[in-house]
Protein backbone atom coordinates (compact mmCIF):
# COMPACT_ATOMS: atom_id res chain seq x y z
CA UNK A 1 0.00 0.00 0.00
CA UNK A 2 1.24 2.96 -0.93
CA UNK A 3 0.77 6.47 1.13
CA UNK A 4 1.26 10.11 0.45
CA UNK A 5 4.54 11.41 1.87
CA UNK A 6 3.15 14.78 1.98
CA UNK A 7 0.00 13.64 3.98
CA UNK A 8 1.67 11.27 6.19
CA UNK A 9 4.23 14.41 7.01
CA UNK A 10 1.30 16.54 8.39
CA UNK A 11 1.00 16.90 12.03
CA UNK A 12 -2.22 15.80 12.47
CA UNK A 13 -3.15 18.39 15.09
CA UNK A 14 -2.66 21.19 12.22
CA UNK A 15 -5.10 19.10 10.61
CA UNK A 16 -7.31 19.48 13.33
CA UNK A 17 -7.36 23.12 13.83
CA UNK A 18 -8.15 23.65 10.34
CA UNK A 19 -11.28 21.51 10.31
CA UNK A 20 -12.19 23.49 13.39
CA UNK A 21 -11.79 26.66 12.10
CA UNK A 22 -13.43 25.57 9.18
CA UNK A 23 -16.65 24.57 11.67
CA UNK A 24 -16.32 27.67 13.23
CA UNK A 25 -16.46 29.19 9.64
CA UNK A 26 -19.89 27.38 8.78
CA UNK A 27 -21.20 27.99 12.46
CA UNK A 28 -20.93 31.81 11.84
CA UNK A 29 -23.02 31.44 8.57
CA UNK A 30 -25.05 29.60 10.59
CA UNK A 31 -25.19 32.54 13.01
CA UNK A 32 -26.73 35.19 9.92
CA UNK A 33 -29.99 32.94 10.08
CA UNK A 34 -30.16 32.13 14.02
CA UNK A 35 -28.68 34.32 16.19
CA UNK A 36 -28.37 33.39 19.25
CA UNK A 37 -26.18 33.35 22.39
CA UNK A 38 -25.16 29.81 22.70
CA UNK A 39 -23.99 29.98 18.22
CA UNK A 40 -21.56 32.55 19.58
CA UNK A 41 -20.62 30.49 22.28
CA UNK A 42 -19.85 27.47 20.19
CA UNK A 43 -18.04 29.55 17.80
CA UNK A 44 -15.78 31.34 20.74
CA UNK A 45 -14.84 28.01 21.86
CA UNK A 46 -14.09 26.02 17.79
CA UNK A 47 -11.78 29.18 17.10
CA UNK A 48 -9.86 29.03 20.54
CA UNK A 49 -9.60 25.34 20.37
CA UNK A 50 -8.16 25.66 16.84
CA UNK A 51 -5.22 27.71 18.02
CA UNK A 52 -4.95 25.34 20.50
CA UNK A 53 -4.25 22.92 17.37
CA UNK A 54 -2.17 24.71 15.75
CA UNK A 55 0.28 26.37 18.48
CA UNK A 56 0.89 22.38 19.56
CA UNK A 57 1.74 21.47 15.99
CA UNK A 58 4.00 24.36 15.81
CA UNK A 59 7.90 23.98 15.67
CA UNK A 60 10.28 26.85 17.11
CA UNK A 61 13.39 27.51 16.97
CA UNK A 62 13.90 27.46 20.87
CA UNK A 63 13.29 24.22 23.09
CA UNK A 64 12.20 26.61 25.97
CA UNK A 65 9.91 28.52 23.72
CA UNK A 66 8.55 25.05 22.69
CA UNK A 67 7.68 24.15 26.18
CA UNK A 68 5.71 27.33 26.82
CA UNK A 69 3.44 27.12 23.78
CA UNK A 70 2.88 23.85 24.25
CA UNK A 71 1.74 24.88 28.12
CA UNK A 72 -0.47 27.55 26.55
CA UNK A 73 -1.97 24.96 24.09
CA UNK A 74 -3.03 23.28 26.69
CA UNK A 75 -4.66 26.08 28.27
CA UNK A 76 -6.46 27.20 25.52
CA UNK A 77 -7.18 23.93 25.28
CA UNK A 78 -9.14 24.14 28.45
CA UNK A 79 -10.35 27.64 27.32
CA UNK A 80 -12.27 26.27 24.86
CA UNK A 81 -14.13 23.39 26.40
CA UNK A 82 -15.22 26.14 28.75
CA UNK A 83 -16.32 27.78 25.55
CA UNK A 84 -18.67 24.82 25.08
CA UNK A 85 -19.78 24.41 28.75
CA UNK A 86 -21.28 28.12 28.65
CA UNK A 87 -23.09 27.60 25.29
CA UNK A 88 -25.08 24.70 26.76
CA UNK A 89 -25.90 27.05 29.87
CA UNK A 90 -26.61 29.76 27.45
CA UNK A 91 -28.90 27.52 25.66
CA UNK A 92 -31.42 27.68 28.76
CA UNK A 93 -31.22 31.58 29.88
CA UNK A 94 -28.04 34.20 29.28
CA UNK A 95 -25.38 33.29 30.57
CA UNK A 96 -23.49 35.56 33.25
CA UNK A 97 -19.88 35.87 32.79
CA UNK A 98 -18.19 37.65 35.68
CA UNK A 99 -15.37 38.80 36.74
CA UNK A 100 -14.16 36.06 38.98
CA UNK A 101 -13.88 33.55 36.14
CA UNK A 102 -10.67 35.65 35.23
CA UNK A 103 -10.08 35.48 38.65
CA UNK A 104 -9.99 32.06 38.51
CA UNK A 105 -8.60 31.28 35.01
CA UNK A 106 -5.57 34.05 35.94
CA UNK A 107 -3.60 31.12 37.91
CA UNK A 108 -4.22 28.75 35.79
CA UNK A 109 -2.58 30.19 32.41
CA UNK A 110 0.54 31.18 34.64
CA UNK A 111 0.72 27.89 35.86
CA UNK A 112 0.63 26.23 32.17
CA UNK A 113 2.60 29.38 30.79
CA UNK A 114 5.33 29.06 33.23
CA UNK A 115 5.24 25.50 34.69
CA UNK A 116 6.75 23.88 31.10
CA UNK A 117 9.74 25.88 31.68
CA UNK A 118 10.85 24.17 34.72
CA UNK A 119 9.13 21.21 34.31
CA UNK A 120 9.03 20.71 30.41
CA UNK A 121 5.98 19.25 28.68
CA UNK A 122 5.50 17.15 31.77
CA UNK A 123 4.15 20.30 33.50
CA UNK A 124 1.30 20.56 31.18
CA UNK A 125 0.76 17.54 29.81
CA UNK A 126 -1.10 15.47 32.60
CA UNK A 127 -3.23 18.54 34.58
CA UNK A 128 -3.84 19.60 31.31
CA UNK A 129 -5.02 16.58 29.69
CA UNK A 130 -7.21 16.22 33.30
CA UNK A 131 -8.80 19.31 32.84
CA UNK A 132 -9.73 19.42 29.41
CA UNK A 133 -11.11 16.02 29.73
CA UNK A 134 -13.30 17.82 32.97
CA UNK A 135 -14.17 20.41 30.81
CA UNK A 136 -15.89 18.56 28.22
CA UNK A 137 -17.30 16.48 30.68
CA UNK A 138 -19.09 19.44 32.06
CA UNK A 139 -20.15 20.84 28.51
CA UNK A 140 -21.42 17.13 27.39
CA UNK A 141 -23.53 17.31 30.71
CA UNK A 142 -24.67 20.70 29.86
CA UNK A 143 -26.12 19.52 26.03
CA UNK A 144 -27.61 16.10 27.82
CA UNK A 145 -29.66 18.29 30.17
CA UNK A 146 -30.83 20.80 26.91
CA UNK A 147 -32.15 17.54 25.50
CA UNK A 148 -33.98 16.79 28.45
CA UNK A 149 -35.76 19.91 28.22
CA UNK A 150 -36.07 20.03 24.55
CA UNK A 151 -35.44 16.41 23.04
CA UNK A 152 -33.41 17.78 20.41
CA UNK A 153 -31.64 15.17 18.44
CA UNK A 154 -28.50 17.64 17.85
CA UNK A 155 -28.03 18.06 21.93
CA UNK A 156 -27.56 14.45 22.28
CA UNK A 157 -25.14 14.10 19.57
CA UNK A 158 -23.48 16.96 20.76
CA UNK A 159 -23.45 15.43 24.40
CA UNK A 160 -22.24 11.95 23.79
CA UNK A 161 -19.33 13.42 21.53
CA UNK A 162 -18.28 15.80 24.14
CA UNK A 163 -17.78 12.82 26.61
CA UNK A 164 -16.13 10.33 23.92
CA UNK A 165 -13.86 13.34 23.76
CA UNK A 166 -13.39 13.69 27.04
CA UNK A 167 -12.91 9.73 27.61
CA UNK A 168 -10.05 10.42 24.89
CA UNK A 169 -8.06 13.04 26.62
CA UNK A 170 -7.83 10.77 29.68
CA UNK A 171 -6.96 7.60 27.42
CA UNK A 172 -4.24 9.77 26.39
CA UNK A 173 -2.18 9.59 29.88
CA UNK A 174 -2.95 6.02 29.77
CA UNK A 175 -1.30 5.69 26.72
CA UNK A 176 1.29 7.90 27.23
CA UNK A 177 2.54 6.15 30.68
CA UNK A 178 2.50 2.72 28.77
CA UNK A 179 4.58 4.34 25.66
CA UNK A 180 2.07 3.94 23.16
CA UNK A 181 1.71 5.69 19.82
CA UNK A 182 -1.03 8.62 21.06
CA UNK A 183 -1.52 10.08 16.70
CA UNK A 184 -3.57 7.93 16.14
CA UNK A 185 -6.12 9.26 19.22
CA UNK A 186 -5.64 13.15 17.60
CA UNK A 187 -7.01 11.42 14.81
CA UNK A 188 -10.02 10.10 16.24
CA UNK A 189 -10.07 13.59 18.17
CA UNK A 190 -10.80 15.58 14.90
CA UNK A 191 -13.44 13.08 14.08
CA UNK A 192 -15.06 13.57 16.89
CA UNK A 193 -14.83 17.11 16.54
CA UNK A 194 -16.49 16.99 12.96
CA UNK A 195 -19.20 14.82 14.54
CA UNK A 196 -19.73 17.24 17.22
CA UNK A 197 -20.11 20.02 14.76
CA UNK A 198 -22.75 18.12 12.61
CA UNK A 199 -24.10 17.68 16.07
CA UNK A 200 -24.50 21.68 16.49
CA UNK A 201 -25.39 22.00 13.38
CA UNK A 202 -28.59 20.13 13.58
CA UNK A 203 -29.06 21.09 17.08
CA UNK A 204 -29.21 24.75 15.28
CA UNK A 205 -32.30 23.67 13.00
CA UNK A 206 -33.79 21.82 15.63
CA UNK A 207 -34.16 24.50 17.78
CA UNK A 208 -35.86 26.80 15.15
CA UNK A 209 -37.93 24.01 14.33
CA UNK A 210 -39.05 23.23 18.08
CA UNK A 211 -39.61 27.07 19.04
CA UNK A 212 -41.42 27.13 15.69
CA UNK A 213 -43.79 24.36 17.91
CA UNK A 214 -43.40 26.53 21.24
CA UNK A 215 -44.80 29.62 18.93
CA UNK A 216 -47.64 28.05 17.10
CA UNK A 217 -49.34 26.10 20.56
CA UNK A 218 -48.85 29.91 22.12
CA UNK A 219 -50.42 31.13 19.19
CA UNK A 220 -53.52 27.77 19.29
CA UNK A 221 -53.91 28.94 22.76
CA UNK A 222 -54.14 32.55 22.32
CA UNK A 223 -56.74 32.02 19.63
CA UNK A 224 -58.68 29.95 21.83
CA UNK A 225 -58.49 31.59 24.50
CA UNK A 226 -59.56 35.06 22.26
CA UNK A 227 -62.48 32.54 20.62
CA UNK A 228 -63.78 31.82 24.13
CA UNK A 229 -63.70 35.94 24.91
CA UNK A 230 -65.55 36.80 22.01
CA UNK A 231 -68.16 33.88 21.85
CA UNK A 232 -68.77 33.85 26.07
CA UNK A 233 -70.74 36.35 27.55
CA UNK A 234 -68.56 37.96 30.51
CA UNK A 235 -70.89 38.72 33.03
CA UNK A 236 -72.37 34.89 33.25
CA UNK A 237 -69.77 33.00 31.81
CA UNK A 238 -72.89 31.68 29.19
CA UNK A 239 -72.33 30.98 25.80
CA UNK A 240 -73.55 34.81 24.25
CA UNK A 241 -75.48 34.76 20.68
CA UNK A 242 -72.51 35.44 18.67
CA UNK A 243 -71.76 31.72 19.93
CA UNK A 244 -75.70 30.80 19.29
CA UNK A 245 -74.74 31.76 15.17
CA UNK A 246 -71.91 29.33 14.86
CA UNK A 247 -73.59 26.12 16.25
CA UNK A 248 -76.76 26.05 14.97
CA UNK A 249 -76.34 25.44 11.88
CA UNK A 250 -74.25 22.07 13.06
CA UNK A 251 -76.65 21.08 15.03
CA UNK A 252 -79.64 21.75 12.74
CA UNK A 253 -77.80 19.20 10.24
CA UNK A 254 -77.18 16.67 13.23
CA UNK A 255 -80.83 17.14 13.93
CA UNK A 256 -81.76 16.14 9.77
CA UNK A 257 -78.80 13.81 9.07
CA UNK A 258 -78.89 11.93 12.46
CA UNK A 259 -83.10 11.97 13.73
CA UNK A 260 -81.61 13.61 16.52
CA UNK A 261 -84.46 15.67 18.55
CA UNK A 262 -83.80 19.20 18.88
CA UNK A 263 -85.41 21.61 21.17
CA UNK A 264 -85.44 25.21 22.30
CA UNK A 265 -86.54 26.60 25.77
CA UNK A 266 -86.53 30.15 26.21
CA UNK A 267 -85.91 31.30 30.18
CA UNK A 268 -86.64 34.66 31.39
CA UNK A 269 -86.67 36.01 35.03
CA UNK A 270 -89.15 36.76 36.83
CA UNK A 271 -89.42 40.58 38.26
CA UNK A 272 -86.08 41.36 37.04
CA UNK A 273 -86.95 44.85 35.99
CA UNK A 274 -88.16 46.18 38.91
CA UNK A 275 -85.11 44.72 40.72
CA UNK A 276 -82.97 46.72 38.07
CA UNK A 277 -85.12 49.70 39.31
CA UNK A 278 -85.89 49.71 42.71
CA UNK A 279 -82.43 48.00 44.26
CA UNK A 280 -79.70 48.77 41.34
CA UNK A 281 -77.74 47.47 38.74
CA UNK A 282 -75.62 45.71 40.73
CA UNK A 283 -78.24 43.23 42.39
CA UNK A 284 -79.58 42.63 38.62
CA UNK A 285 -76.05 41.69 38.13
CA UNK A 286 -75.81 39.14 40.98
CA UNK A 287 -79.17 37.63 40.09
CA UNK A 288 -78.44 36.42 36.54
CA UNK A 289 -74.66 35.40 37.91
CA UNK A 290 -77.04 32.98 40.38
CA UNK A 291 -79.30 31.98 37.44
CA UNK A 292 -76.79 31.57 35.21
CA UNK A 293 -74.61 29.22 37.94
CA UNK A 294 -77.87 27.60 38.51
CA UNK A 295 -78.16 27.00 34.65
CA UNK A 296 -74.88 25.90 33.91
CA UNK A 297 -75.02 23.41 36.69
CA UNK A 298 -78.17 21.42 36.22
CA UNK A 299 -78.19 21.33 32.34
CA UNK A 300 -76.64 18.50 30.73
CA UNK A 301 -73.24 18.78 28.88
CA UNK A 302 -74.64 17.83 25.35
CA UNK A 303 -77.06 20.72 25.39
CA UNK A 304 -76.20 24.77 25.64
CA UNK A 305 -77.14 27.22 27.75
CA UNK A 306 -77.08 30.86 25.84
CA UNK A 307 -77.28 34.19 27.74
CA UNK A 308 -79.79 35.64 24.85
CA UNK A 309 -79.90 39.07 26.33
CA UNK A 310 -81.09 41.07 29.35
CA UNK A 311 -82.58 38.85 31.62
CA UNK A 312 -83.59 36.35 28.83
CA UNK A 313 -81.74 32.72 28.41
CA UNK A 314 -81.85 30.01 25.37
CA UNK A 315 -81.64 26.43 25.91
CA UNK A 316 -80.83 24.08 23.28
CA UNK A 317 -81.64 20.74 24.12
CA UNK A 318 -81.04 17.26 22.54
CA UNK A 319 -85.09 16.16 23.09
CA UNK A 320 -88.44 16.29 21.49
CA UNK A 321 -90.72 19.41 22.31
CA UNK A 322 -92.55 17.31 25.50
CA UNK A 323 -88.99 16.57 27.48
CA UNK A 324 -88.29 19.81 27.46
CA UNK A 325 -91.38 21.14 29.10
CA UNK A 326 -90.75 18.52 31.46
CA UNK A 327 -87.22 19.65 32.02
CA UNK A 328 -87.98 23.40 31.99
CA UNK A 329 -90.44 22.74 34.50
CA UNK A 330 -88.29 20.89 36.56
CA UNK A 331 -85.57 23.93 36.41
CA UNK A 332 -88.66 26.24 37.48
CA UNK A 333 -89.17 23.85 40.63
CA UNK A 334 -85.49 23.15 41.26
CA UNK A 335 -83.88 26.80 41.57
CA UNK A 336 -86.99 28.38 43.97
CA UNK A 337 -85.59 25.54 46.63
CA UNK A 338 -82.26 26.23 45.19
CA UNK A 339 -79.40 27.62 47.22
CA UNK A 340 -78.81 30.11 44.16
CA UNK A 341 -82.28 31.35 45.19
CA UNK A 342 -80.77 32.08 48.65
CA UNK A 343 -80.20 35.89 49.59
CA UNK A 344 -82.21 37.10 46.05
CA UNK A 345 -84.96 39.64 46.39
CA UNK A 346 -88.58 38.25 46.65
CA UNK A 347 -90.47 37.01 43.75
CA UNK A 348 -87.09 36.16 41.70
CA UNK A 349 -88.05 32.94 39.89
CA UNK A 350 -87.92 31.94 36.34
CA UNK A 351 -90.53 31.32 33.40
CA UNK A 352 -89.97 28.81 30.43
CA UNK A 353 -91.29 28.70 26.98
CA UNK A 354 -90.53 25.34 24.50
CA UNK A 355 -90.46 25.14 20.84
CA UNK A 356 -88.98 22.01 18.64
CA UNK A 357 -87.51 22.06 15.75
CA UNK A 358 -88.90 20.57 13.30
CA UNK A 359 -87.68 18.33 10.79
CA UNK A 360 -87.81 21.00 8.09
CA UNK A 361 -87.35 24.14 9.75
CA UNK A 362 -85.49 26.62 8.17
CA UNK A 363 -86.82 29.69 9.96
CA UNK A 364 -84.99 29.37 13.50
CA UNK A 365 -85.79 32.58 14.58
CA UNK A 366 -89.55 32.19 14.41
CA UNK A 367 -88.59 28.84 16.51
CA UNK A 368 -87.10 31.08 18.75
CA UNK A 369 -90.32 33.54 18.85
CA UNK A 370 -92.59 30.72 19.19
CA UNK A 371 -90.85 29.65 22.39
CA UNK A 372 -90.61 33.58 23.65
CA UNK A 373 -94.29 33.76 23.28
CA UNK A 374 -95.04 30.72 25.30
CA UNK A 375 -92.43 31.73 28.03
CA UNK A 376 -94.52 34.48 28.59
CA UNK A 377 -97.71 32.87 28.60
CA UNK A 378 -95.95 30.79 31.32
CA UNK A 379 -95.16 34.28 32.78
CA UNK A 380 -98.60 35.65 33.01
CA UNK A 381 -99.77 32.49 34.64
Amino acid sequence: MVTNPALSSVDPRTLGGIATLLVAALLCLLYVYRRRTYIVCWVAGWIVTAFSLLLAAHRFASEKLGYAAYGISQFLAIVGALGFVVAADAYRARPRVVRSYAMVLLPVFMWFALAPLALRRAGAFVPGHLLIAGALVAAGIGHLRVLRQTRLLGALVVGLTFLVIAGSHVWVLFASRANQDISRLTYIDVGLYLVAALGMQLMAFEDMTYELRVTNARLETAQNELRQMVTTDALTGCRNRRYFDEVIGREVQRHRRYHIPLSLVFVDIDRFKTINDTLGHDEGDRVLQRVAVFLLRNVREVDYVFRWGGDEFLILMSCREGEAVRRATALQAAFATSADADGLPVGVGLSVGCAEVGAHDDDIVSLIKVADERMYSDKRR
